[in-house]
């Protein structure tokens, strides 16, 4: 029986290990909490679940690797590099979905040279983005046309149905990265002209997007698109942007929040002060109705839906700050914690949205493709689902001896995206693609 090793056990390698249980691998579930490690394996027969801390335990990485035929890490990225190193020694595959760091880049050649595939960005956003858009850029190449503009939004959102708080969001992964995304420069081409925005402008840089059957979409940029000129194959574009989907409000709420400093990441005490002693050291306010102070800080009425949804977070109130808390962002990110989780019978969704302006010798075409996936209400969230199948399905494909590639990829290659996709669509996660003559 072939052996998987899967460090983390965060909010979405659920689905990544029932699915390889199911298909009759061992799955070893290396985490920090032995408790969440056990959730996941719950109801499967060849599955175990051990205590390890990447921080600390080489010993175990060391020993847990040698014993594996597949490592997949689903931890925070920052920790990827350390544990493919161990896995090219080893001369075992690797996978995860994030993006690939200069730093794994640079791994290359080592896992070259030991027969290793390095797989990454193997999720839904990065992960199904890049699949389904080469899919259709393969097409129009193999058909003689040419790609003059690409746009692709990515948003994982509450369901309508679930879709009861101000701020129109709720977590399905980490409230950190989601904020720490708000801080990211971007840069695209738009109509042949290349296009920067520091991060510090990024929510007033929306655009309002239609999504068919879905309504109206709030889409601000993501960091380096210009990367997937080269990336994608298409030199001959003139449009390439990818970005990030949400619900209407979200950008002008974070970029106001963003102006307060709320962002901000650097240590300091923060002991002994209350949400509300925050936001009047960030305003510099000596006055007790800190409300209207930021407000008026702001340019903002009191009753603005802003001031509201920042209200409503629990930014104006006399609650502690927690201890251990040393920066406004984790201040922040505990607030989202507490007030933006699922109820259990509430369902989450990811809307994926690409556009592509093909040219052809005869004739120009508007081509859309359009996911709209749904979370299972008391079961797996559709965030879950969509990072963790493709690099489950994957995982399979590697282990069946499918996959002949070795070094650090992503999977843009027919090889790899034609059967994900294909599989993927038995659990319902399909595009719809229409097809306008311009």
């Amino acid at each position: 029986m072939k052996r998987v090793l899967c460090l983390g056990a965060g909010l979405v390698a659920r689905p990544y290990v029932q699915y390889l249980c199911k298909h009759g691998f061992h799955v070893t579930v290396a985490s920090r909490t032995k408790s969440k490690a056990k959730r996941l394996i719950e109801g499967c027969e060849n599955a175990e679940a051990v205590v390890f801390n990447i921080k600390d335990d080489d010993e175990l990485l060391e020993e847990l690797t040698s014993n594996a035929d597949l490592i997949c890490s689903l931890l925070p990225y920052t920790y990827h590099v350390k544990a493919a190193k161990i896995a090219i020694r080893h001369g075992k595959h690797f996978c995860t979905t994030s993006y690939i760091s200069e730093e794994m880049q640079n791994l290359d050649k080592e896992s070259k040279d030991a027969g290793v595939l390095l797989l990454n960005e193997c999720g839904v956003d990065p992960g199904i983005d890049h699949m389904s858009a080469m899919k259709i850029i393969d097409h129009i190449h193999k058909n003689n046309g040419k790609v003059v503009s690409f746009t692709s939004f990515t948003g994982g959102l509450p369901a309508p149905d679930s879709n009861n708080n101000p701020f129109g969001y709720k977590l399905s992964w980490s409230p950190r990265g989601v904020l720490l995304a708000g801080r990211n420069d971007a840069h695209f081409l738009r109509d042949g002209k290349e296009v920067k925005i520091p991060g510090s402008e990024l929510f007033n840089n929306y655009e309002i997007y239609e999504v068919p059957g879905m309504g109206k979409f709030e889409g601000y940029p993501n960091r380096d698109s210009m990367s997937y000129i080269d990336i994608y194959g298409i030199p001959e574009t003139k449009t390439m942007l990818r970005g990030t989907f949400r619900n209407l409000g979200w950008c002008s709420t974070l970029k106001k929040i963003a102006d307060l400093g709320l962002l901000d990441i650097t240590e300091r005490d923060l002991s002994g002060l209350t949400y509300a002693g925050i936001m009047k050291q960030l305003i510099s306010s000596t006055n007790n109705d800190v409300k209207s102070d930021v407000a008026n800080y702001l340019n903002l009425s009191p009753n603005d839906l802003i001031i509201q949804r920042l209200d409503w977070l629990g930014l104006f109130t006399d609650e502690s700050i927690p201890s251990g808390i040393t920066t406004y962002l984790d201040a922040l990110c505990h607030l989202f914690e507490e007030k933006m989780q699922y109820a259990p019978d509430e369902r989450d969704m990811i809307v994926m949205h690409h556009e592509f302006i093909a040219e052809y010798p005869d004739r120009k075409e508007k081509i859309t493709s359009t996911l709209i996936d749904y979370g299972i209400p008391n079961g797996d969230s559709s965030m879950s689902r969509t990072v963790a199948l493709p690099v489950a399905i994957a995982s399979r494909m590697i282990l069946g001896g499918k996959v002949k590639l070795t070094g650090v990829h992503r999977p843009i290659m027919p090889e790899l995206y034609e059967p994900i996709l294909k599989e993927l669509k038995e659990y319902d996660i399909t595009f719809d693609e229409r097809i306008t003559t311009l």
